[in-house]
């Protein structure tokens, strides 16, 4: 028996992706125990795993759930910002406090979310293997492609490579407090420094939750780099009650802003007039962003309700209108479902610009979007059916693809063997 720590954020859309991966490692008899902040608590004991606290002092229960909801009112470069700084003042407290905790509880081996690339300093600094899972989109650079908080299209002609490189500038001014914080700690703890971000991840395995399909094209991902596929699951998730009684019948349209950067409830109004008239019953999911109440009366008078059995209600959707987090992304492409994406910030630029290159949806950028257009978009997504067949296409990639179990093949590998786990022993 193996004992894993998890190291992710408390946001739903990351620990939908860990805890299950979580959960496959306690069925094959290891332990599992989640280090995080005390938002994680109550999903992660829910999982049936176990948990310790970091920071209680700066962050009790609750104050990240503040701040995130804070975020939800915010898009652009304004909402990355602030992410950045939410991701450094977790940086620090992480790297001060995980790793006593982890000594303590007698760890073996990390699983490390790429978004917390200060796990991979603890585990440097603690000499233990650890695994990069990638639960957003995958963010090692390659100037070949734009970076992740963009929109642009992927293109080889020479002013994309040169439009890249200037975005990667930006990126790393952005981002610059994050690695000066591991930089501090690399210091102090006689660790080498790191001069690019792919060295943060790991060197023995790097799995992402993403199907090779939704990729643009890769050159330079390292050969211990695995897409596995999503990990989707029941495990930590709370079933909300839902009105099923009231389901028409008719072709479902699913909207869903997700439960992070859901707030800008003007969108919600939007697509209700986009979807007017059509031969189809809109639900829509707040996401616990307001009531259903608050938004009054909607045209065409949409099924509306704060939270939503998402994984039930894929399975009957005929299209999914979604601001492209990775989790609702992938959840629709399991079964098959097209998309209508509206990104706010952060990784959903570039989830959605990857949906859109793949054939499987359209994406209206939130800076333009109106009714009209939206109305265009999901018209043609529900009529052209290349878009359901580019879905269908994924959807079959996702089923070869391995999901957890291949995942967790990988991760125990690694930890066994200490040495990388390259792509050619587990070619699909």
């Amino acid at each position: 028996m193996t004992h894993f720590g998890l190291i992710c954020p408390a946001a739903t859309g990351h620990l939908n992706t860990m805890l299950p991966l979580g959960k496959e490692l306690q069925n094959r008899g290891h332990q599992v125990t989640l280090f995080g902040f005390s938002d994680a608590e109550s999903k992660t004991l829910a999982a049936g795993l176990e948990f310790r606290a970091i920071g209680e002092s700066e962050f009790p229960r609750g104050v990240r759930t503040e701040s995130l909801a804070k975020l939800g009112e915010m898009s652009g470069l304004a909402a990355f910002q602030y992410t950045v700084n939410l991701l450094k003042e977790g940086a620090n407290v992480m790297l001060r406090d995980a790793p006593p905790a982890i000594k303590e509880a007698g760890v073996d081996a990390l699983l490390v979310d790429q978004v917390m690339p200060e796990g991979g300093t603890v585990a440097d600094f603690l000499r233990l293997p650890f695994i990069t899972i990638c639960s957003a989109v995958v963010l090692n650079r390659e100037e070949s492609l734009p970076p992740f908080l963009t929109n642009w299209r992927y293109s080889t002609a020479w002013w994309a490579q040169l439009r890249n490189r200037v975005g990667y500038k930006l990126l790393d001014r952005i981002a610059k407090p994050i690695r000066e914080v591991i930089a501090d700690y690399r210091r102090e703890w006689k660790l080498p420094p790191h001069f690019s971000a792919n060295e943060g991840y790991s060197r023995l395995a790097q799995i992402s939750q993403q199907p090779a399909q939704l990729e643009f094209p890769r050159q330079y991902l390292p050969q211990w780099f695995h897409f596995t596929g999503p990990y989707h699951s029941p495990t930590g998730r709370e079933i909300p009650d839902f009105p099923d009684e009231k389901l028409t019948g008719q072709p479902l349209i699913y909207a869903s802003m997700g439960t992070v950067q859901n707030r800008l409830l003007g969108i919600f109004k939007s697509i209700a007039e986009a979807c007017d008239d059509l031969d189809a019953q809109l639900v829509i999911s707040l996401g616990g962003s307001a009531t259903p109440e608050s938004l009054g009366s909607l045209p065409g008078n949409p099924l509306i309700v704060g939270y939503a059995p998402q994984l039930e209600l894929l399975k009957k959707a005929t299209l999914t209108i979604t601001h492209a987090g990775m989790n609702t992304t992938l959840e629709s492409l399991n079964n098959g479902v097209p998309m209508v994406a509206i990104p706010v910030a952060n990784d959903q630029p570039g989830i959605a610009a990857r949906v859109a290159w793949a054939g499987a949806g359209e994406a209206v950028p939130l800076s333009r979007v109106n009714v009209p257009k939206l109305r265009t978009a999901i018209q043609k997504v529900l009529t052209e059916d290349s878009y359901k067949q580019n879905a269908i296409r994924l959807q079959k990639a996702i089923q070869r693809a391995g999901g957890v179990s291949r995942a967790i093949d990988i991760v125990e590998q690694a930890a066994s063997t200490g040495k990388p786990v390259l792509v050619s022993q587990y070619t699909a």
